[in-house]
């Protein structure tokens, strides 16, 4: 038994995502930021940076969704979460999931909280900046959906779409959507139409987010 400990709209639905797509026995235990709970000593003793996922599995916490990613690919080699060990792909799956990591979602913890950088509001400028930011990594990534796609590791699914799925979601309210590419929109639907994106949505109650029809 896993539990997941989750906010809706964060990170952790990617983790959700990969407990269902496993179909793995797990409960959920929501951390609700409108009370603080991430900040609650009870939390912080499972997770010291007040951040979810957080996920337990045999009395250890494991955090940082990379890494809970590759643990699950690892305990559900039948799943399909990543391609096979030892591979090739197995080995681009897991760049992939670093470079979401350290690129778009390290950005978007800027845009999201300026007060990381000081600001209570960023200047014009600065925000301007972040889009751009942004910008130049859905370019990159429609790139090479188009040459090697449909999903990031050529022919099969896996969690570092469900990850970049979740990260253009973010990007529903920017001024400059993820979904106006179109290879990241045409994976973004696919994903969006599987049995465990429904049944996500149907446990957690996040903001409704239609990224089209897929191809």
């Amino acid at each position: 038994m896993y539990t997941l400990y989750y906010a809706p709209n964060t990170a952790s639905m990617v983790v959700h995502l990969a407990l269902l797509e496993a179909q793995a026995a797990y409960q959920l235990e929501k951390v609700d930021f409108s009370l603080r709970a991430q900040k609650d000593p009870a939390y912080l003793a499972l997770n010291p940076q007040g951040v979810v996922p957080t996920l337990v599995h045999e009395g250890v916490a494991y955090q940082e969704t990379p890494a809970i990613l590759m643990l699950l690919a690892e305990h559900f080699p039948d799943a399909g979460l990543m391609p096979a060990a030892g591979s090739v792909a197995h080995a681009r799956c897991r760049e992939w999931l670093f470079y979401l990591s350290h690129n778009l979602h390290a950005t978007y913890r800027l845009w999201f909280y300026p007060e990381t950088l000081g600001f209570s509001d960023y200047p014009s400028g600065l925000k301007e900046d972040l889009q751009t930011r942004m910008a130049g990594f859905w370019d990159f990534l429609e790139t090479h959906l188009q040459n090697n796609g449909p999903y990031l590791c050529g022919d099969q699914l896996s969690v570092a779409d469900f990850y970049l799925t979740v990260l253009m979601r973010w990007s529903r309210h920017m001024p400059r959507p993820a979904t106006g590419w179109r290879a990241l929109q045409q994976l973004a639907a696919r994903v969006a139409q599987r049995p465990c994106w429904q049944l996500m949505c149907e446990r957690e109650s996040p903001e409704p987010w239609h990224p089209g029809a897929p191809a």
